[in-house]
């Protein structure tokens, strides 16, 4: 393709229409008036391993920036790159959060990260999509909502990194991938958790304008577990945030949640690395989905209704996005907690029935108004799954009992 030539001798050219794929090579010729074309005109530069694919933003805190210790099989794949810390491209590999010549120190890890969903996630939408995919670092462990968030007081110094690297690699981007929430469960009289709904709303609004994209994908991960001693006011935090996570899913358009409680931790509150890469098929396939509209089974269990029954003794509990049935490995397993007008209504046994409904025996009948919480706490018992697809539920608070 010829370049346009000025009179100082600089050149320029624009590249269009090149097919989504890679990895290309980009060479350079020089043509002097009356010189043959072809492969033997004088040589210029090349830059090699040019991908055209999607970008995706990695944002969040240590479960985004990657924290699995344990040896897993997860190797790079040529078409799958990293944005690094440097500000240079690079074949993507673990860790991708860490800082060696880092240009912004302000996303730089205390300690070494480890491995994350993203190298797995990203490899799959690849061999998926038939086209490179390329990753944007920006994570950092135990930050806040805050930090990425323009809409609140202060500096939202992370959102600034965020953009500031976007614009180094064109200003583009598929969408975000969010893990973030486990500093937002407490604060001064749980307030962070209480607004964590509305300020993510926020926040993802923020970005969509800044990125000048309205329909910019935001796939987020719900909160796992926590290992710790007993706290009840960590299992409101976690219950709430929980639920704000659902609820942005439900209300934006463009926004997806995948559920967790199902996988193991490499510590008191990272997700191990075995864990990371089911997680990364559940973002790839919520891509794949949402994004690209492929014909996948990618939503999980969200709870549709609560009913209770005509002696008041029984809670029905009806959930979406059923392919077989709801049942969980551990019969036994009580992650429900059930509240009304006196108080906490102690659930006997979850009875299971091979349908998409799931029913809780109570000790005593439910006076006047009632709610359920599912998944409750920072350390909840196992939960109720998709057993076709082994998918668990997304866990909810303060559901109404109908």
């Amino acid at each position: 393709q010829p370049a346009a030539t000025t009179a100082d001798g600089k050149w320029s050219a624009n590249l269009a229409n090149i097919p989504a794929g890679g990895l290309y090579r980009l060479e350079t010729r020089f043509r002097p008036d009356g010189h043959a074309a072809g492969e033997w005109a004088p040589r210029g530069d090349m830059r090699h391993f040019l991908g055209v694919g999607d970008l995706w933003i990695i944002a969040g805190q240590s479960n985004s920036a990657g924290y699995g210790r344990s040896p897993v099989f997860d190797p790079p794949e040529l078409g799958v790159h990293v944005f690094r810390n440097s500000e240079q491209w690079a074949l993507a590999a673990h860790p991708m959060n860490e800082s060696t010549d880092t240009k912004h120190p302000c996303n730089r890890e205390a300690a070494n990260s480890a491995h994350s969903p993203y190298l797995a996630f990203a490899r799959l939408l690849k061999q998926q999509l038939g086209h490179p995919i390329g990753l944007i670092q920006a994570s950092l462990g135990g930050s806040p909502l805050s930090a990425w968030n323009p809409t609140q007081p202060g500096t939202p110094v992370l959102f600034d990194n965020m953009m500031h690297c976007l614009e180094l690699v064109g200003g583009r981007a598929r969408g975000v991938l969010w893990y973030q929430g486990e500093s937002d469960t407490g604060g001064e009289k749980l307030k962070d958790a209480f607004t964590y709904e509305e300020r993510f709303i926020k926040a993802v609004r923020a970005w969509r304008d800044a990125m000048k994209n309205p329909e910019l994908a935001v796939i987020t991960v719900q909160l796992n577990r926590m290992f710790g001693a007993a706290n009840a006011d960590a299992d409101t935090g976690w219950d709430v945030v929980r639920e704000a996570q659902r609820q942005v899913a439900r209300k934006l358009n463009g926004v997806a949640v995948a559920p967790t409680f199902d996988l193991s931790l490499a510590d008191g509150i990272h997700i191990s690395s075995p864990a990371n890469l089911l997680l990364a098929e559940r973002l790839a396939r919520a891509a794949l989905g949402m994004v690209h509209g492929r014909p996948v089974d990618w939503k999980a269990p969200d709870l549709k209704a609560a009913k209770r029954s005509a002696d008041a003794k029984e809670v029905e509990l009806t959930f979406d996005n059923v392919t077989s049935r709801m049942e969980c490995i551990d019969p036994t397993a009580n992650a429900f907690r059930v509240e009304d007008a006196d108080g906490v209504v102690p659930v006997e046994k979850v009875v299971y029935s091979q349908s998409s409904s799931v029913k809780l025996a109570l000790a005593r009948p439910l006076k006047g108004k009632a709610v359920v919480h599912g998944a409750h706490g920072f350390n909840p018992a196992m939960v109720p799954m998709d057993m076709e697809r082994f998918m668990p539920m997304l866990g909810f608070r303060g559901a109404a009992v109908e």
